[in-house]
């Protein structure tokens, strides 16, 4: 018993050893209190494309260089760091924190754009939650009236607009999910307020021109007595239609079913 409690004593010392002696050159300098050697490691790192390595190096930087001259230059290093790594979600997090300590620093006109950018990577399609959409949106309107000539402005703009048409689909199709249930009643009512919220919307005339069709089927599947009615609000919205887009594709349908809608009344 006593000799093999010490032949695993001895086992075990070896093993020990073993990983001591495997410690990389990497793992000594992150475990290292010289920041000058640390700082040289992240760069070195960094610019060899190992940027898991430098975001480690940087992020244990941020603690021993707060309220050096150096704190700003490794915060936004650690964001691009994990930006250049592709991890968006945590690169929009540092460069957040840069921007909060550094408005105005020397790499803040750029850590904004980054942070947009990685906003934007975490939007989703129209069918899905719009609030990363609005979130983005916002940050790309604040870089926008901070920086209107900025390096990466036309980018920032094209985005918004790319963001802002979603958001217009998104609304869009929601509404027009009613006419395809056949709720033409409903559907009217949601076609109009998406125009109501946004004059603007990218597809107002697919929603005028459903607005008119639902007004026509809602009319058209009343009972007789209300039929007459409902169907001069279809008139209103035809005429709306045809005022807007007098050379619509959509224009010879309504035409027909306005013609039939006057051979009735």
């Amino acid at each position: 018993m006593k000799r093999s409690s010490l032949y695993f004593a001895l086992s075990l010392l070896l093993v020990l050893g073993g990983m001591s002696a495997c410690k990389t050159q990497y793992d000594t300098v992150l475990e290292s209190s010289d920041v000058d050697l640390k700082y040289k490691a992240a760069f070195d790192y960094f610019n060899a494309g190992k940027y898991s390595r430098s975001s480690a190096l940087f992020e244990s930087l941020t603690l021993q260089t707060n309220g050096t001259e150096r704190y700003d230059t490794v915060l936004y290093y650690l964001g691009l760091s994990n930006y250049s790594f592709k991890d968006y979600y945590t690169a929009e997090t540092n460069f957040d924190t840069y921007l909060t300590n550094f408005p105005t620093g020397a790499f803040s006109e750029t850590a904004q754009f980054l942070r947009i950018d990685c906003l934007y990577r975490s939007t989703l399609r129209y069918e899905l939650d719009q609030t990363p959409t609005l979130t983005a949106i916002t940050a790309i309107g604040e870089y926008l009236r901070e920086h209107p000539e900025g390096a990466n402005s036309d980018i920032a703009r094209h985005r918004l607009q790319e963001l802002g048409d979603r958001l217009d689909r998104k609304a869009y199709e929601n509404a027009k999910l009613y006419y395809k249930m056949e709720d033409y009643k409903a559907a009217r009512v949601a076609l109009k307020n998406v125009l109501k919220d946004d004059a603007d919307n990218i597809y107002r005339e697919d929603i005028l021109y459903y607005s008119a069709m639902a007004s026509y089927k809602y009319a058209d599947m009343s009972v007789a007595s209300k039929k007459k009615e409902r169907f001069l609000v279809f008139q209103d919205d035809y005429l709306n239609f045809i005022g807007e887009y007098p050379e619509s594709h959509y224009r010879k349908e309504l035409d027909g079913l306005y013609e039939k809608v006057k051979e009735k009344n």
